[in-house]
């Protein structure tokens, strides 16, 4: 079996309810926090999560 780990909330740091593994590919992806109630977008690339800033509008 792969390795995988919880996605962190980028905002509060506590674990979501994703999991991801090291072939793991996501783009665009709004990732909700049940703690913080927050959504975030989202990139996971090799086990690596970057926060996508939105401009605002």
């Amino acid at each position: 079996m792969q390795d995988a780990k919880w996605i962190r909330c980028p905002v509060c740091g506590n674990k979501t309810r994703d999991r991801i593994r090291e072939d793991t590919v996501l783009k665009n992806y709004p990732l909700y926090c049940p703690k913080c109630k927050g959504e975030t977008l989202i990139k996971v690339k090799n086990l690596q999560v970057t926060v996508i800033k939105e401009p605002d509008a």
